[in-house]
């Protein structure tokens, strides 16, 4: 098993809001996950993101990858 770390879309039609969640690469985007590691939210004025340090490394360490988006939030917030 293949984990990941990557945004999975939720919210109506064209109001979109982003969980980051650890899942495992085989399933769909929106689909089952391991753990809800934060949040983005792109359409308020002031970009929400909220990111739980602790395991966004614990997955990290444990060799998840990390998708493109998510490595650029994570580079904003200062985790990596």
């Amino acid at each position: 098993m293949s984990v990941s770390l990557r945004l999975a879309r939720h919210g109506s039609k064209k109001r979109p809001f982003y969980r980051i969640v650890a899942a495992d690469s085989s399933k769909p985007r929106d689909g089952r996950f391991l753990e809800i590691v934060g949040t983005y939210n792109p359409i308020k004025e002031n970009i929400e993101v909220a990111i739980d340090k602790e395991r966004a490394l614990y997955w990290i360490n444990n060799g998840a990858r990390v998708s493109d988006t998510v490595k650029s939030l994570l580079v904003k917030q200062g985790i990596i």
